[in-house]
């Protein structure tokens, strides 16, 4: 059995977003417990030039659920982009996650050699082979929004740590 496009990417988006929700609430808890109004987190940034904490949830979101429609021939859910809170923010990556787990993945599949175009910011726009754009742009691009809100809640100082972004990956620990 050989494995798919769909087996490399699909899952890997639903387990990655579900794991930022379990995040999510430890900032929430962050914040109560600090009171801390939780748009200071929402806001925060790890540099001047990098989008803030809900930007970075909401292209993690709109990555996973947008270039997953686009290489399976769909139209994806649209979001607003008016999330103020953590709870609205829950809320997105949940309808993504429901959304993610429409996906035909024979559909998907099949669109390995179809040629992708697909935004890059306002002004420029990307093209690639389907396949190409699972592996090297869809998975980096996730990843690195996913990163970048896990780091941005670390650097606050919310009590996260490295199994907390893997999540709840399909794994068994026993002791040595």
């Amino acid at each position: 059995m050989s494995f798919t496009m769909s087996q490399s990417s699909l899952p890997v988006f639903i387990t990655g977003l579900n794991a930022l929700l379990g995040i999510l609430d430890k900032a929430a808890e962050f914040a109560v417990a600090k009171k801390i109004d939780e748009s200071v987190l929402l806001q925060t940034r790890l540099a001047p030039d990098q989008f803030p904490l809900v930007r970075q949830i909401q292209i993690a979101t709109d990555s996973a659920k947008n270039g997953s429609a686009r290489v399976a021939g769909v139209e994806a859910p649209k979001h607003d982009d008016k999330e103020t809170t953590i709870s609205e923010l829950k809320t997105r990556i949940t309808e993504t996650v429901a959304f993610l787990k429409t996906i035909d993945e024979t559909a998907f599949n099949a669109g390995a050699d179809n040629q992708i175009v697909f935004p890059l910011g306002k002004l420029y726009k990307g093209e690639m082979k389907g396949d190409a754009y699972v592996t090297h742009f869809m998975l980096a691009n996730f990843y690195f929004h996913l990163t970048t809100a896990y780091a941005i809640l670390r650097h606050c100082g919310v009590d996260i740590g490295k199994m907390s972004f893997l999540g709840n990956i399909p794994m068994t620990r026993t002791a040595v």
